[in-house]
C-alpha cells in the first residue's frame, strides 16, 4: 500500500466532511491543536488493546456507550458522574453475572461529530445544512448557527479534558469501589418497576464483598477493588481533528490518535479507498468498525486486511449494526467469512442504529424491544456460528429521558415530549441501559454454562 502519514488521508475521496468558509482559521484552529496535550496517552490505548485481545479471545467482553452527540451546553460534573454510575452498574450486573470481567469503553470525552443522511434539512420554508454536531456547527435552527465554525474544535477538545479529569478521578479515587455497589444499585432504582430484581444483585455482592473481607481481600490491601480501568471512543469523522492530534509515541515511535483510547469508523464513511480509512490505518490505536446491512462479506474481509494486516488481537472491532429484523440474514455470512479466514477480531452488537424509527408525533425514537431483539439474535447467531459474541455498543445516557419507548417503565410515544432531550439520535435512559445489561448478563451465563456443558461432554 501507498506510505502512510497522518495527514495522508487528504489525497483521498471524503465523506460527511463539512465545508468551512474560511480555510484560514480552520487551518489556524489546527496548527493550535497540533500543539496541545494529547488527550489520551498511548500506552493507555496498548492497556485497551491488550484488554480487547481478550474479548477476541472469549475471556472479557466489550461493554461501550454513551451519549449519542455530546453537547456544549449539557456539559456537566453531574451528568458525567451519573453517566459514569450507571455505567458502572451495567459493568457489575454483567461481570457478577456472568463471572467475565467487563472492558468498559465510553462514548465520551470525543463524541462530538455525527455523520448525517442528509446534508441539508428543511424546516417550513427554511432550508440550511444540517447539524453535524458541537464540534462543527450548533442545533439552532437559523443560518449563522449552522455554519460550520472551526473554534468549535478548540471548544470540543477543551470539554473533553475536562471529562478526561472528572472521569479518571472517579475511576481511581474510590467512587468505583465495589463496597459502593449496594449504594450505586439502589440509590437510583428505589422506585423502580425492577427493583427487587436490582436488591437482589446488590445483596449477592455485598455477601460476597463479606467473605472476601473475612479471608484478607479488601479494598484497602487489593485495589483492583476500589478502581476501575475505564477508556474513551469516539467516531473518527473529523479528520482535520484527529490528524492534528495524532502523536508519534516516544516509545515506541508509533503514531497514536490521542483524542481517544479507540477511534471507530462508522457506515456512510467506511469506503475501502477513501479517507477515513486511510486516517484509520495508520494509527496503532484499537479500531471500531461500523457493519450494517450493505456489507458484503468479500467487502468486510478487504477492509479487515487494510485495517488490520497483521492480525493483532485486539486491534480491530466489529460493531454490528443491522436492525432486528435484518440481523439474522446478514450477520451469519459476515461471521462465515471471518471465521473462514481466521481474522482475529472482536463481534460486538450496536442494537440501537438499525432500529430507529418516526413516531407519529415527530420525534425519532427506538422501540426497547427492537434493541432487545436485536441482542438475542446477535447472541443466538454467534452461539449457532460456533463464534463468540463479544461485546455490546449502546447509545445511552444516565439520566432519566424519555427518548426510547418501550422499557420496564413502558415509555410510549405519548410520553416522548416529557424529557426528549438529545441533540442527534434516542438513547436508552438509566433504567432501559441496566435493563440491557441484565439481558446480556443472563445471555453471557448461558453460554458459559454451554461452553463448560460443551467442554465436559468432550
Amino acid at each position: 500500500m501507498d506510505p502512510w502519514s497522518p495527514a495522508s488521508w487528504r489525497s483521498k475521496p471524503i465523506e460527511q466532511t463539512p465545508v468551512y468558509a474560511d480555510r484560514a482559521a480552520l487551518a489556524d484552529v489546527e496548527r493550535q491543536l497540533a500543539g496541545f496535550p494529547p488527550l489520551v496517552f498511548a500506552g493507555e490505548a496498548r492497556e485497551l488493546k491488550t484488554m480487547l485481545g481478550k474479548v477476541a479471545k472469549g475471556e472479557a467482553f466489550l461493554l461501550q456507550g454513551g451519549d449519542c452527540a455530546e453537547s456544549f451546553a449539557e456539559h456537566s460534573a453531574d451528568n458525567i458522574r451519573d453517566f459514569f454510575r450507571v455505567f458502572l452498574q451495567m459493568s457489575v450486573v454483567a461481570t457478577f453475572a456472568a463471572a467475565l470481567p467487563v472492558v468498559k469503553v465510553g462514548r465520551i470525552a470525543g463524541q462530538f461529530a455525527k455523520p448525517r443522511s442528509a446534508p441539508m434539512e428543511k424546516i417550513g420554508d427554511l432550508e440550511l445544512p444540517s447539524y453535524r454536531g458541537d464540534i462543527i456547527n450548533d442545533i439552532a435552527f437559523d443560518a449563522a448557527a449552522r455554519e460550520p465554525a472551526p473554534g468549535r474544535q478548540l471548544d470540543a477538545y477543551r470539554q473533553s479534558a475536562a471529562t478526561l479529569n472528572l472521569i479518571r478521578a472517579f475511576a481511581s479515587g474510590g467512587y468505583a469501589n465495589l463496597e459502593n455497589a449496594h449504594g450505586w444499585m439502589l440509590g437510583f432504582v428505589k422506585d423502580s418497576p425492577q427493583s427487587a430484581r436490582y436488591q437482589e444483585l446488590a445483596d449477592r455482592i455485598t455477601e460476597t464483598l463479606g467473605f472476601m473481607r473475612a479471608i484478607g481481600l479488601d479494598p484497602e490491601s487489593h485495589p483492583e477493588l476500589r478502581k476501575t480501568d475505564f477508556y474513551t471512543s469516539h467516531e473518527a469523522l473529523l479528520l482535520g481533528y484527529e490528524e492534528a492530534l495524532t502523536r508519534v509515541d516516544s516509545t515506541t515511535g508509533e503514531p497514536y490518535a490521542t483524542s481517544g483510547h479507540m477511534i471507530w469508523i462508522g457506515d456512510r464513511t467506511r469506503q475501502p479507498d477513501h479517507a477515513h480509512i486511510e486516517y484509520a490505518r495508520g494509527v496503532k490505536n484499537p479500531i471500531g468498525l461500523k457493519c450494517g446491512p450493505s456489507l458484503a462479506p468479500d467487502e468486510l474481509l478487504k477492509l479487515i486486511d487494510i485495517l488490520n494486516p497483521a492480525n493483532e488481537p485486539g486491534r480491530l472491532t466489529l460493531i454490528c449494526r443491522f436492525g432486528a429484523e435484518k440481523a439474522a440474514a446478514h450477520l451469519p455470512g459476515l461471521i462465515r467469512a471471518v471465521e473462514r479466514e481466521g481474522c482475529s477480531i472482536v463481534w460486538s452488537c450496536d442494537p440501537m442504529h438499525g432500529n430507529t424509527v418516526k413516531a407519529a408525533s415527530g420525534f425519532k425514537t427506538r422501540p426497547f424491544d427492537k434493541i432487545m431483539s436485536e441482542i438475542r439474535t446477535f447472541f443466538a447467531v454467534h452461539q449457532a456460528e460456533g463464534s463468540y459474541a463479544g461485546g455490546v455498543h449502546l447509545e445511552m445516557t444516565g439520566k432519566n429521558v424519555t427518548e426510547c419507548i418501550g422499557g420496564a417503565r413502558a415509555i410510549s410515544e405519548a410520553d416522548l415530549h416529557d424529557r426528549y432531550h438529545t441533540y442527534c439520535d434516542p438513547r436508552l435512559n438509566a433504567e432501559q441501559a441496566i435493563e440491557v445489561a441484565f439481558l446480556v448478563a443472563e445471555l453471557l451465563k448461558a453460554e458459559r454454562i454451554g461452553r463448560s456443558a460443551a467442554a465436559a461432554a468432550e
